[in-house]
């Protein structure tokens, strides 16, 4: 085979193999997990809410957030609890996650039928549930069909929240520094009213201040702490080390302590056998 022909193989083989790739980004598009945070910001704009709206329902119904953590979860910077999720998709009529975030789904039969098919199918279920012989004898027919047609309905503005287990937990009010560090002080604490959001090891709150544990955690949002005085290599953590209380996640280990950043523009702060140092709790939120 002379140089020419080489060189043309060659240049084939690259063409081929560009399609090849192309193709199979297109697959994994068409079939892959869908971007969560813009999923939400769709649905959010489709319900007709907005960042703040957003927000205000989930408080209402329990959850208690600002709307920069909607902003978070939308820019995939952080994630919302399993509860969080479920009451966005609630507000915003998410009635079938699979499909909304992931792929169509095969388990509901109505995933393949556009708008008019839907109605025409729940149709069907009306008189099918009216005959004798398809009717289920343990359900009432009107509550059926009811939940079927909220099943491919969005919801409406008016989200009625679940009842919820409540209790009040010691939230305090100087920040904890997920950055250079700030004084904590034990008595300068409110206590509020916290629902299921929160952790049921939880023993206090506190809201941090700072970008070093950015993506997990968000300037200005509370963390959730169990109380204790015994941390293991790799928990997270609130310290007080020198007067200053952290956020942070404790390494340990071949004779090394200190305390470790998220944010890879903040360095270790190490403590030393003369530093005055205290484990306050593990972020359990």
């Amino acid at each position: 085979m002379n140089k020419k022909n080489q060189e043309k193989n060659q240049t084939n083989i690259k063409a081929i193999s560009k399609t090849n790739i192309k193709t199979n980004l297109s697959k994994n598009e068409k079939t892959g997990i869908q971007d969560i945070g813009e999923t939400l910001a769709t649905c959010r704009k489709q319900a007709g809410y907005t960042q703040i709206d957003a927000a205000d329902a989930l408080t209402k119904a329990g959850y208690p957030i600002q709307n920069k953590s909607i902003y978070a979860w939308e820019k995939n910077k952080s994630t919302p609890n399993p509860a969080q999720f479920l009451l966005l998709c609630k507000l915003y009529g998410i009635t079938d996650i699979y499909s909304t975030f992931i792929e169509s789904n095969p388990e509901n039969p109505f995933s393949t039928l556009n708008e008019e098919g839907k109605e025409k199918a729940l149709d069907f279920i009306r008189i099918l549930g009216l005959t004798d012989e398809y009717r289920s004898d343990n359900l009432d027919i009107n509550n059926n069909i009811s939940k079927n047609m909220q099943f491919n309905s969005r919801a409406t503005k008016d989200v009625e929240p679940s009842p919820v287990k409540t209790r009040e937990l010691p939230l305090f009010l100087l920040a904890a520094s997920a950055g250079t560090g700030e004084f904590l002080d034990d008595e300068a604490h409110e206590m509020v009213v916290v629902g299921s959001e929160v952790p049921e090891k939880a023993s206090f709150g506190i809201r941090l201040n700072g970008n070093s544990m950015e993506p997990r955690y968000m300037n200005g949002q509370i963390v959730w702490v169990y109380r204790t005085t015994e941390l293991f290599d790799g928990d997270i953590g609130i310290f007080y080390l020198d007067g200053q209380a952290y956020c942070k996640k404790l390494h340990k280990g071949n004779g090394v302590l200190e305390l470790i950043s998220f944010n890879p523009d903040y360095k270790p702060i190490p403590i030393r056998e003369n530093s005055d140092f205290k484990i306050f709790g593990r972020v359990v939120s």
